[in-house]
């Protein structure tokens, strides 16, 4: 759509049963924000709506794995995920959330319009249920084998090893999360949405109508669904927490989180249209708004095909004029998980890197997941940082506001005669603006991105060509034209950076002392900021990032990578039953390392002397490789004395020290106290 009179723009709710990460804002809220605020600096009329999920299995689940109640946890994420967000910079025109009054009553009705007139299917259907838990259990709360892959771990909706969309009941060997028992058959009356009435619709509005303007990995993917042949799809589901379902005949059954869900959208933006005095209906019926939605590629077939066909059977509102969706962004070389707590929490970067909103924006778009996944990981976070943000963008600015404070007295100084050198150069700014807008308008904020950085190369390398601080002692007046030019190219950076930086430019416009701010940049004889107008102080804009605090986070991950293997490690089943009688044979004292030395030519093999109360013995040893022989002198330790003499390479062994090993599978000397020993571990 071409210069349409208002935007709607939506970003994906996100689930209250967990606080945001960097998978989220480079998949979804970054882009999403990048693109509000760039149309608002041109004067567009634009809603920027989301808000938290909180309905739905999820939540269910978070409730039951804490031990509190699910309006405990959707309030405890949404207060986390809020702060986070505004913090974060992220400029929603409405943060709402699903459990407000106004969506209950807008997706009730948005039901019951498509109820009345006949638009679902009503069925009995066999549902898995848990008989031992007395419910019927939602996909999430069922786990098997998946049919395609054979992945042990799928969900009952979905395979996430490899990707497949699934029914509950298509799993071999289901077994129910809450009980671990095999659930059985049990009739449920449910409603449907017949998206196969919609084939025709969805195969002309997407498959021909955006062919060449959705990205390919967002019409593949949808092209796959169609193709696949599209089913009736449950609206309904048998859970204690969502949305009654507004029909008699449906008590204890509440809407499907998925259907409620993008109805959000809609909630979301009455919300702010009656805060804000204004219609909301413009913004989802009129024929001249655009509507985008940005999610991540896990949520494509929900808005390209569900939600559309939900639109459309209601119908009076407009569909999607473009889904930007990304792929999924990677953490040092791992999928993020927010139920292994891999991943890089904003709430907590926020606390460790403060007022450094801008280097994780600047980041996580340098390095968005586009059009294939991508990784995170904390030296290229650095590297961003030093190398461009503060030596090249950074650097830029503080040496033009530096030099016309210490020249000018911080006015901007009158030009001479413009050199080839500066039209060239005032020339070749004025195309950025065009050429960035390009570049957001077709949702490629990468390469947006590297146009607005150019813009600060080009300052860099007027500087280094011209050197001012060089021709101010020969040729003064030269200068005034030198720097004029300069301020220019700051000043237009304050504008081209706003949509990826916010913050960053409010501090530049705070240093050149300029109160408007948007992106209709008017080049009057070159002039954005004008001679004789007054800047301030210079400030650093970024700071470089140690390699202490990047190993801080390194060793935070790594401490997670510890803990998982710690929980998943599994105890070794219990060995046949002895008797007492065996159990007395051996002969178990407390001893002490007196000597430690390497077994020549042997990798593995320590020869220790040890104390053990009744006499000092040798003993043979393969911990060499877990430890130096120097570090264990005077460890006391568990050994068995009676155990047979042994000849290991020469050397007499009389005995064994009993070892165990920690999640790491490092060996540790027996001591139930020592670090990282969990129970269950085997003693040998």
């Amino acid at each position: 759509m071409q210069n349409p009179k208002r935007y709607t723009i939506t970003a994906a709710l996100p689930y209250t049963n967990g606080p945001i990460h960097i998978g989220h804002l480079a998949g979804v809220y970054v882009p999403s924000d990048i693109y509000s605020r760039y149309l608002r600096l041109q004067g567009r009329d634009v809603v920027f709506v989301c808000g938290s999920d909180e309905h739905g299995v999820a939540i269910s689940m978070k409730a039951k794995k804490e031990g509190i109640t699910p309006q405990e946890v959707i309030d405890k994420y949404d207060g986390i995920i809020r702060k986070s967000f505004a913090d974060f910079g992220i400029s929603f025109d409405n943060y709402s959330r699903t459990s407000a009054e106004i969506h209950h009553k807008t997706a009730s009705e948005f039901f019951k319009k498509l109820y009345d007139k006949g638009d679902f299917i009503e069925e009995i259907t066999e549902q898995l249920y848990d008989a031992k838990a007395n419910q019927f259990l939602a996909d999430r709360f069922v786990v098997g084998t998946c049919p395609k892959c054979g992945n042990e771990e799928a969900y009952g909706d979905q395979c996430e090893k490899c990707g497949s969309t699934l029914n509950a009941t298509d799993l071999i060997n289901p077994k129910s999360t809450i009980t671990g028992e095999t659930p059985v058959l049990k009739s449920t009356k449910h409603w449907f949405l017949p998206l196969d009435r919609y084939d025709a619709f969805l195969r002309e509005w997407i498959l021909e109508g955006h062919k060449n303007d959705w990205k390919p990995n967002v019409y593949g993917q949808v092209k796959s669904w169609i193709d696949g042949g599209l089913e009736p799809r449950a609206v309904t589901r048998d859970l204690d927490w969502g949305i009654d379902v507004p029909v008699e005949g449906a008590e204890g059954k509440k809407l499907y989180v998925w259907f409620d869900a993008p109805i959000g959208y809609i909630s979301s933006t009455k919300e702010w249209a009656a805060r804000e005095g204004k219609d909301w209906e413009p913004y989802w019926k009129d024929k001249d708004t655009k509507l985008v939605h940005f999610i991540g590629k896990d949520n494509i077939v929900f808005h390209c095909v569900i939600f559309p066909a939900m639109l459309k059977a209601e119908g009076s509102f407009i569909l999607p004029d473009n889904v930007p969706a990304n792929e999924f962004l990677n953490l040092e070389g791992n999928k993020l998980s927010t139920s292994k707590n891999w991943a890089v929490w904003l709430h907590e970067y926020l606390e460790e890197f403060p007022n450094q909103q801008d280097v994780l924006r600047y980041a996580l778009t340098s390095n968005a997941p586009e059009t294939k996944d991508n990784d995170f990981t904390w030296k290229d976070f650095q590297a961003r940082n030093n190398n461009e943000l503060v030596a090249i963008f950074g650097n830029f600015i503080n040496r033009v506001v530096v030099l016309t404070n210490k020249y000018y007295n911080g006015i901007v100084p009158t030009p001479n005669e413009l050199s080839e050198v500066d039209e060239q150069t005032l020339e070749e700014l004025k195309a950025y603006p065009a050429v960035i807008s390009s570049s957001i308008e077709r949702y490629r904020f990468r390469e947006a991105l590297g146009e607005m950085m150019n813009v600060a190369r080009l300052g860099n390398k007027y500087l280094a060509d011209e050197e001012p601080w060089k021709m101010v002692k020969t040729d003064a007046e030269r200068t005034k034209t030198q720097m004029y030019v300069a301020l220019q190219i700051a000043a237009a950076l304050s504008s081209l950076c706003e949509p990826f930086l916010p913050f960053t430019s409010q501090k530049l416009l705070r240093m050149l002392n300029i109160d408007v701010n948007n992106w209709n940049l008017e080049f009057d004889n070159w002039t954005l900021l004008p001679a004789g107008h007054q800047i301030g102080e210079a400030e650093l804009l970024f700071s470089k990032i140690e390699d202490e605090a990047i190993q801080k986070q390194i060793d935070k991950l790594e401490a997670t990578k510890t803990a998982n293997s710690a929980e998943n490690k599994k105890a070794e089943p219990q060995k046949e039953l002895i008797q007492f009688e065996d159990f007395a044979k051996m002969d178990i004292r407390v001893g002490t390392i007196l000597e430690a030395e390497k077994m020549p030519k042997a990798n593995k093999l320590l020869i220790l002397k040890v104390d053990t109360g009744i006499d000092v013995r040798t003993i043979v040893s393969g911990i060499a490789e877990s430890f130096k022989p120097e570090d264990i002198i005077g460890k006391r330790v568990t050994v068995l004395v009676n155990l047979a003499p042994r000849n290991l390479r020469g050397v007499e062994s009389q005995g064994m020290i009993l070892m165990t090993t920690n999640a790491e599978g490092k060996l540790v000397f027996v001591n139930p106290d020592a670090e990282g020993v969990s129970n269950g571990e085997t003693i040998n």
